[in-house]
């Protein structure tokens, strides 16, 4: 049997090591996790209050339209339920979106060290990936611009980028979107937007209203701390939601899930301090990486990518081997660094003085 065309020359997604399979491998404890970017503060109380009531009902399907989660999140967002889609993860949602769009032979316009799913959703759709390189660590939206023909279906725009961490502003998406003719669809995945607090930063929502080709994913996976129960969102026009309506998957979003992020959306000294948080984590890590010499590249999300003069797989490895996960991103074009997420004070302080050990040696 035979795949179809494109599917043998994908990787399949590979995560931050789970600490079970660390546990499992190496027979160590006490291990922290600094890989996938995830909220170190954890999901809200309240989240976890709301699933602990809603557990007797998981003998039910759960609520296949997501109403009330949309209603609470079309609230909070200043838009329409009709606006909106819910996913199994923003990932989902992303997949939704070639399964809906792309077709075989489509142009698929993103940028190198971007997200890797945007080239699998590619793949998958038989559509052909046009990669604009990097303006430094920045994404390019000019080249991205630049690059649209008569075949572009898609321009996937990671905002802030991972595993940079820079973000594009406010004027750079307005000239993208002046530029971009109406059969192309911008997608703006903002999975790390709660993070930011910045003046320029692209209030994208307000182009929903006016641009029936604009599509913004969000998830409940980052700062909210529901990554394990994968819920997330869409955000578009009535008619793109629609559409892509009838591709979802039927009951994509379980009961859990839906009862949390309801939860999770109404807890906001939860995101208040996980954000306070992850800037006290940030400002830590730079110092320690300015007193000894690392590059870094300054992070708009909950994660920083470091540099090294070797192997940042090596270092990883190390790092591993004393318990502690971080991510090597090689196959993002950035074979000597790695990722780590902000973590609590004393987590990113356990990252500080294993590494400080692991560089005396290397």
């Amino acid at each position: 049997m035979k795949p179809k065309i494109g599917i043998d020359e994908i990787q399949p997604y590979q995560g931050g090591k789970p600490i079970e399979e660390v546990q499992r491998e190496l027979g160590i404890e006490n291990i922290i996790k600094l890989a996938s970017n995830e909220n170190p503060l954890g999901p809200s109380p309240l989240a976890i209050a709301s699933m602990k009531k809603a557990m007797s009902d998981v003998n039910l399907y759960p609520d296949g339209s997501t109403y009330y989660l949309k209603q609470d999140l079309a609230r909070h967002l200043g838009v329409l339920p009709e606006n909106l889609i819910l996913g199994n993860g923003s990932n989902e949602v992303l997949q939704i979106v070639g399964e809906t769009f792309i077709s075989a032979n489509d142009e698929v316009i993103f940028s190198e060290s971007a997200f890797v799913v945007y080239q699998l959703v590619s793949k998958i759709c038989s559509a052909r990936s046009v990669i604009i390189p990097m303006l430094g660590f920045d994404q390019d939206l000019e080249s991205m611009a630049d690059a649209i023909t008569d075949q572009t279906k898609v321009i996937f725009v990671a905002n802030p980028n991972n595993p940079t961490g820079t973000m594009v502003t406010q004027n750079q998406v307005e000239q993208l979107v002046e530029q971009v003719p109406n059969h192309v669809l911008i997608v703006f995945d903002e999975a790390y937007c709660e993070y930011i607090d910045r003046s320029d930063y692209p209030q994208t929502i307000n182009y929903i209203s006016e641009k029936g080709n604009i599509i913004i994913t969000r998830t409940f996976a980052k700062i909210y701390g529901l990554a394990g129960l994968r819920i997330g969102y869409g955000i578009s026009a009535p008619k793109t939601i629609d559409f892509m309506n009838r591709v979802r998957q039927p009951f994509n979003c379980n009961t859990l899930a839906q009862v949390a992020a309801r939860a999770a959306l109404k807890d906001h000294q939860h995101v208040k301090e996980s954000r306070e948080l992850n800037e006290k984590g940030k400002t830590q890590l730079y110092r320690f990486f300015d007193e000894i010499g690392l590059d870094y590249v300054r992070s708009e999300g909950n994660f920083i990518l470091v540099h090294f003069d070797t192997s940042g797989q090596e270092i990883a490895d190390l790092l591993l081997r004393k318990g502690v996960i971080v991510r090597p991103v090689a196959g993002y074009g950035f074979p000597n660094s790695i990722r780590v997420t902000i973590g609590t004070t004393e987590e990113n302080q356990r990252f500080i003085s294993t590494l400080e050990g692991i560089l005396q040696i290397t």
